[in-house]
């Protein structure tokens, strides 16, 4: 049995979480984590990775559309620094680009509520699952890289332009 891959999309209010099957093949949501501090989200993610026998963390990054670096994916790439130390697994940025717009099309589309179902988490979940997806649907042995165009769907790909190395995995340095 593999190590499974949890996916994070951070947020201020809410982060949306999703976690792979015992085999890796799909991507299934958790319960909406209500963020309060990072500590103690830190200390969630580290009761999942024990619990849930995590091996890998995937950390959304919201880069602009244009693939530039704004605040909130400076929020992120904080906190997945933060998060390194604390926990046994590898941890990740990954492109998220259009993932909560493509959660709440989809939520649309279902005839639902979206500004319902964010206030429920609904969408936030959704989000981490096509986060995770587009993780799992990279080309085996590839990574995708930055190349100064939009991802071809939700979620692009490893990211880490606070380096100056955009589209490249910190462990691909």
């Amino acid at each position: 049995m593999k190590a499974r891959i949890l996916a994070i999309d951070y947020g201020f209010k809410r982060v949306g979480l999703a976690v792979t099957d015992p085999l890796g093949i799909t991507a299934q949501p958790l319960p909406t984590y209500s963020r309060k501090t990072d500590e103690a989200l830190i200390q969630h993610v580290q009761a999942l990775v024990a619990e849930k026998e995590i091996g890998h963390i995937i950390v959304g990054l919201p880069l602009n559309m244009d693939g530039s670096f704004g605040p909130k994916a400076a929020e992120a790439s904080r906190f997945a620094d933060r998060l390194r130390p604390a926990v046994s697994a590898a941890v990740e940025l990954w492109d998220e680009r259009l993932t909560s717009w493509q959660a709440e099309q989809d939520l649309s589309e279902a005839g639902l509520s979206v500004r319902k179902e964010r206030e429920k988490g609904r969408v936030d979940r959704m989000a981490a699952q096509i986060l995770l997806q587009s993780y799992l649907a990279r080309p085996e042995g590839g990574r995708r890289r930055a190349e100064g165009r939009a991802p071809d769907g939700p979620g692009g790909g490893p990211a880490d332009p606070g380096s100056g190395t955009a589209g490249q995995p910190r462990s691909a340095r």
